[in-house]
């Protein structure tokens, strides 16, 4: 099923945890709708201005996969509204900058980049109505021997 002019349902279902547990990851109409909104919205505008494939690394999950993924008990990836993406050889860093000029979306969070590192960390972003237009940066950090992630506002290198 074709989301919109440059991506498929099959990019945002593809789920590597899903395949292994044997997890149904089908979203259901209201689900669609709300990718199909932020391939739009979103993703549409990212791919048409770096003339590159967007490559989804993570998008919808079904209640048992994000479980399963320990994700969020709110998690929007499992509303069908937000996805972790890259794009081959232009910074994650980059691509939110010019997101965060240009585009509205509900989250914009750069996670994991590693400043000089391309290729580090991926972008998430989520798009809803209302939106928020919030902008975070995620970072790993140890602390009394305990490794956990902090956000902080904006995006920051």
């Amino acid at each position: 099923m074709k989301l919109s002019t440059h991506f498929y349902l099959s990019e945002f279902t593809q789920s590597q945890t899903a395949t292994r547990l044997i997890l149904d990851n089908t979203p259901n109409s209201t689900q669609i709708a709300a990718l199909k909104l932020l391939c739009e919205k979103v993703l549409e505008p990212v791919r048409e201005h770096y003339k590159r494939p967007v490559m989804i690394s993570s998008g919808y999950r079904s209640p048992a996969v994000n479980r399963a993924l320990r994700g969020s008990r709110n998690s929007q990836h499992a509303k069908g509204e937000a996805a972790d993406f890259e794009i081959a050889g232009i910074s994650n860093l980059r691509i939110c900058q010019w997101m965060e000029r240009r585009l509205n979306y509900d989250q914009l969070i750069l996670e994991f980049y590693e400043p000089g590192v391309t290729a580090s960390g991926w972008v998430h972003v989520s798009y809803r109505e209302p939106y928020r237009n919030q902008e975070l940066t995620a970072q790993r950090v140890t602390r009394n021997g305990r490794r956990r992630t902090i956000y902080k506002d904006g995006i920051v290198d």
